[in-house]
């Protein structure tokens, strides 16, 4: 079975940030981005790369869990004791990336879900921790040297970009039921007094515009 790779989406405050991890993405070789809750992410910063990649999304972390742990590990990138230094390459299989949010890290909950922990070792100090982006870019370049990923060809001093694909006509979203509509606005009024979610003038929130994380305006 091919080695994969593949980022969660849960808890990430700026939807900026998804833009650019797409665009990281693209880059080492991630499978799917799985975005888990809100869904009104926008493809800022992604310089097209939305287009060259497979999105899912569910509602909850226990339905991404039970898709995920099918085939393959789920490693917290977070600096926690046990965690391992990702220079060290502790990967057996396909793994799925779990990064915590930017301000207050993986949560209980998301922990509960992770195989095994990995942290990106600093050597000055004048930061506590990486941006997310940041963090995501170093961890699946490491896990990309480790599978053995083929380089992909250059032109100059650029890598070169794949065709264009054709626009998916499913996007792979997750069947609504009862239990996963009550989960999601649990969620929506747990984080709305951060701004989590972007809500209208008339109280509407934008989180069902899934759609907009694959196109750029």
């Amino acid at each position: 079975m091919a080695i994969e790779s593949y980022v969660v989406v849960h808890n990430i405050a700026k939807k900026h940030n998804v833009g650019t991890l797409a665009r990281s993405a693209t880059a080492f070789g991630v499978s799917e981005i799985i975005i888990v809750g809100r869904r009104d992410f926008n493809a800022f910063g992604s310089h097209g790369s939305t287009s060259h990649l497979r999105f899912r999304h569910f509602h909850s972390l226990t339905d991404a869990n039970l898709y995920l742990k099918k085939d393959c590990d789920i490693c917290g990138v977070e600096i926690t004791d046990g965690a391992v230094s990702v220079t060290e390459h502790p990967f057996k299989k396909s793994t799925a990336f779990l990064l915590g949010n930017e301000g207050t890290g993986l949560s209980a909950k998301e922990c509960e879900m992770c195989d095994f922990f990995v942290y990106i070792p600093q050597y000055g100090g004048g930061t506590a921790s990486l941006n997310v982006t940041v963090a995501a870019s170093i961890v699946l370049h490491h896990f990309g040297v480790w599978a053995g990923f083929s380089e992909r060809i250059r032109d100059g001093n650029k890598f070169v970009v794949a065709e264009k694909p054709l626009k998916q006509v499913s996007r792979k979203y997750c069947t609504e039921t009862d239990d996963s509509i009550i989960e999601e606005r649990k969620s929506r009024r747990e984080n709305a007094s951060n701004g989590f979610f972007d809500e209208g003038k008339n109280g509407a929130s934008s989180a069902n515009l899934l759609d907009s994380v694959f196109t750029e305006e």
